[in-house]
This record gives C-alpha cells, structure tokens and sequence, in this order.
C-alpha cells in the first residue's frame, strides 16, 4: 500500500469528523497527531498492510475501534 494512501485515509477521517490533524517531519519518521494523539510512521513509499493497521490501530481511541474499516 502507498504510504500516501495510508496518511490520507487518517487525514481525511480526522478532518470528516472535524478533529485536529497535524503533522510534523522528524528526523527518519513523521508524526501524526490526531486530536490529543500522537503516532509515528517511518518514510517509506510503501507501507505493508499489516504496519498499515498497526498504525490506523494507534488512533483507535480517538476514532473508534476498527474506524479504518467503514
């Protein structure tokens, strides 16, 4: 999976349910900060399905268990 795709799919569920979204570049990974939650993806072009999840997973106590999944 593109890890463009990974990132907008978290941008525009925070966005849709009108939460805060930031990022900022560090020095080998980004960081997503999502509401109060914040999380970490490295910058690869592809991402794995299952870092894919890992990742979506990290924010599931902002947007809900499974939110990636609707």
């Amino acid at each position: 999976m593109k890890r463009k795709a990974v990132v907008e799919k978290l941008r525009d569920e925070a966005r849709r349910r009108g939460m805060v979204y930031e990022t900022e570049e560090l020095t080998n990974h980004t960081a997503f900060f999502v509401g109060e939650h914040r999380s970490t993806l490295k910058r690869h072009t592809e991402i794995d399905e299952t870092t894919a999840h890992a990742f979506w997973d990290q924010f599931a106590s902002v947007l809900g268990k499974g939110w990636w999944r609707q």
